[in-house]
């Protein structure tokens, strides 16, 4: 059975190795070097001062993890965040995906968000770094795609496209309230 949870810093050495290979391999991410692990352990504690950051985990064992962000830092952008979400390369196609952006998706609900958006590395012609499975899997969880930028990201000697998709999740009436 799948426990998805709020990740704790403890739980960074293992998001940090489902992350790791990401970076090294793919351009999912346009990070060049893999973060220490106390650069990582930072990232997870600030981003849960105000964002949800998720765990999937097995019998103890790492799987996935999903964690939103600020969109922008204009305060007219409080409602939206952007998001990520990472599997384990030798779990992929199992649903873990799904199943943590569904968790997501809840806890930013429950906090009052209302755009999720999704910043997501594009292969004009696909290579053994980058597939567009991604846009696809975000298709699939209900995000339209909303802008597409040329040749922004440069990784093992190529260039990369880079596409925003959005999902609304909430209404957008008029004096909403503010997540935090």
């Amino acid at each position: 059975m799948i426990e998805i949870r709020e990740a704790k810093e403890a739980d960074a050495a293992g998001l940090l190795a489902i992350y790791a290979p990401y970076v090294e391999h793919t351009a999912i991410t346009f990070e060049y070097e893999v973060p220490t692990l106390e650069e990582f352990t930072e990232r997870i504690r600030q981003t849960e001062t105000k964002y949800p950051y998720l765990v999937a985990k097995r019998d103890g064992k790492v799987l996935g993890y999903a964690y939103a962000g600020q969109f922008h830092a204009r305060e007219a952008y409080a409602w939206a965040v952007e998001t990520s979400i990472y599997v384990d390369e030798s779990c992929k196609h199992m649903g873990i995906g799904g199943k943590l952006h569904a968790a997501l998706e809840e806890a930013l609900k429950e906090q009052g968000f209302l755009n999720m958006n999704a910043c997501i590395a594009y292969a004009p012609n696909e290579d053994e770094y980058l597939t567009n499975n991604s846009v696809e899997f975000h298709a699939h969880l209900g995000y339209r795609m909303v802008g597409q930028f040329y040749q922004c990201g440069y990784k093992f000697g190529r260039w990369y496209d880079m596409v925003w998709m959005e999902k609304l999740i909430g209404e957008h009436g008029a004096n909403p309230k503010r997540p935090f």
